[in-house]
């Protein structure tokens, strides 16, 4: 019983259940006409309540790392609730990104991350890094307790990824042949060490490191074609790339589309959800305006994470 709960929520949530209804619907026939079985997003973020609560905070407001752009959030809801939204799309396996942007941070991050996992089977257990003393030593810790997938945010940490104290991290992940989604793009802002050539200079030490590049490097995306054309272990997600809301600030370029249709076998989906200013449907519906044809869709949107991840 809930007798002081006005009408008006309860219509609310009706209506959001209806419109995630129907988009979850969409969503199941754009992958269900490529004959898949499902999606499978690099890119979404889970973290830790009050943490989010902060990230939301900051998009709210605008922060400089927004870029100054309004950024309403799509997919405000609780933890639960939006793992279910993911499953109503028909995404089979998703990644709980989580980043810290001071010392001493990561190591619990990478505590919550380990018990969301656990709770969670069709998430791909996330963790992740910063620059700090004993950093090499969480990193085999996470791995050795399962961990699939990092994530490194080199705008948010306002870090060089080619720090010294990275260096060991960074050959243990290579060795283990651990994936990283790695934020070191310049957009929506850039940072001291966003960019092409600090993530050069990581691969110039590392060249057998997994990384993959968040947003396609945008808004340098060429340079980071050109890196993932010459490392053979470089992936790019394609989160909020191709979007009208990214289009309208940071367009790729089309002399740049035949390069991405040829490494199409290391292209994965990633989409920011929920902290997307847009339906998730848009994201794909993006992707198919690119006209790179049914199974560079395939690829992208399921078999290319399903092979890397061993997911069959």
């Amino acid at each position: 019983m809930n007798d002081h709960r006005p009408a008006s929520a309860d219509l609310d949530e009706a209506t959001s259940a209806s419109r995630f209804d129907e988009e979850a619907a969409e969503v199941r026939r754009f992958w269900g006409r490529l004959g898949l079985p499902g999606l499978i997003d690099v890119h979404t973020h889970f973290m830790p309540e009050r943490v989010l609560n902060k990230v939301w905070e900051y998009f709210d407001a605008q922060g400089p790392l927004t870029g100054g752009l309004a950024w309403p959030i799509s997919y405000r809801q609780r933890e639960a609730e939006r793992a279910a939204v993911l499953r109503r799309f028909g995404v089979r396996a998703f990644t709980a990104m989580l980043y810290p942007h001071k010392p001493d941070m990561a190591r619990w991050l990478n505590s919550w991350a380990a018990d969301f996992a656990r709770r969670t089977p069709d998430c791909l257990h996330t963790a992740t890094l910063f620059p700090e003393p004993g950093v090499d030593t969480y990193v085999r810790e996470a791995i050795e307790a399962g961990a699939r997938v990092f994530k490194a945010h080199v705008q948010v940490g306002a870090y060089d990824p080619a720090d010294e104290l990275l260096r060991p991290a960074w050959g243990v992940l290579a060795e283990a042949q651990v994936p990283v989604v790695i934020h070191c793009g310049s957009g929506p802002a850039p940072g001291k060490h966003t960019g092409p050539e600090p993530i050069a200079r990581v691969l110039a030490r590392h060249p057998r490191l997994r990384l993959i590049v968040a947003h396609l490097g945008m808004p340098e995306y060429e340079d980071f074609l050109g890196l993932a054309e010459r490392y053979p272990e470089i992936r790019l997600d394609t989160t909020m790339a191709f979007t009208d809301f990214t289009e309208a600030l940071m367009p790729f370029p089309g002399r740049a589309l035949p390069r991405l249709a040829d490494l199409g076998d290391r292209v994965l989906l990633g989409s920011d959800f929920p902290n997307i200013p847009y339906p998730y449907l848009h994201q794909l519906h993006a992707l198919e305006r690119l006209d790179l044809g049914a199974e560079w869709l395939r690829a992208v949107c399921h078999h290319n994470a399903a092979k890397l991840f061993g997911l069959g």
